[in-house]
């Protein structure tokens, strides 16, 4: 199950490559958008993921992901996000 806004989905190869910093972000349901679709996940290295990952985790709150829905329409629009 996926939620509308979360830490990226991870692909099985990669979990049983994480370090152990980067296993905190399977505690949180993975999500279809989060901070690294707004920064343009094709441009951002895995560790640039993950690290925003952990700061949606650390900082998750309902306005949170309410403001990151309403970021991610902008840019889906724009072709600047995710692809």
């Amino acid at each position: 199950h996926m939620s509308l806004v979360g830490p990226r989905p991870p692909l099985p190869d990669e979990v049983n490559r994480y370090e152990s910093w980067q296993r905190r972000r399977l505690r949180m349901r993975p999500g279809m958008t989060c901070l690294w679709a707004l920064e343009g996940r094709s441009q951002l290295r895995f560790d640039s993921w993950v690290r925003l990952d952990l700061l949606y985790i650390d900082n998750w709150s309902m306005w949170l992901d309410f403001k990151i829905l309403v970021k991610t329409i902008p840019t889906v629009l724009s072709g600047k996000g995710a692809h």
